[in-house]
């Protein structure tokens, strides 16, 4: 299965529903099943660790993209991204082709580098930015934002949107 460098980061982040509580990589068969299903590690041996840094990496990430729709980035999302680069074994490499990212680590830990390799794709093409986290407290859902402008504070303008505009038309009213 072929999936793009943003579609696999959103895919990611989109493990945990934060409205029903449900978590894909909660488990190791979870987490060995989502990191099979998207390219990143067929019959990879998961531990519990392997769960925990993961959850952490999602968290991390899903915090970096509320930072690109307006969010301050707390300095724990970025250290655990940097964590997870370290303990991966990101590293420039040279070839034929040029300069790329390379993976040295196997198993989880180099199925989750794959995923940060993704990730600074996304920077370096510019994509990045159009990847956000939705405002609303109760969702962070990840979500492609492609408004003209770039604009776009919810996954749905329908519900997040909807629910957003009546809980603040609800304050305004019981303060006027």
């Amino acid at each position: 299965m072929s999936e793009s460098a943003l579609g696999r980061i959103m895919a990611f982040v989109n493990t945990r529903d934060l409205e029903d509580g449900s978590d894909t990589i909660g488990t190791r068969a979870g987490l060995a099943a989502w990191l099979a299903g998207h390219g990143l590690g067929e019959g990879a041996r998961v531990t519990e660790a392997d769960v925990a840094r993961a959850a952490a990496l999602r968290e991390a990430l899903r915090d970096h993209l509320l930072a690109n729709n307006g969010a301050a980035l707390p300095p724990q999302a970025v250290e655990a991204v940097d964590r997870q680069a370290h303990r991966s074994g990101v590293r420039l490499g040279f070839g034929a082709e040029g300069a790329e990212l390379r993976v040295t680590a196997g198993g989880v830990e180099g199925s989750l580098g794959r995923l940060l390799v993704d990730v600074h794709a996304a920077m370096a093409d510019g994509s990045w930015a159009r990847l956000k986290a939705c405002a609303a407290d109760d969702c962070r859902w990840a979500f492609l934002d492609g408004s003209r402008n770039g604009s776009r504070h919810w996954c749905a303008m329908g519900v997040c949107g909807n629910r957003e505009k009546a809980r603040r038309y609800r304050a305004r009213r019981r303060t006027s």
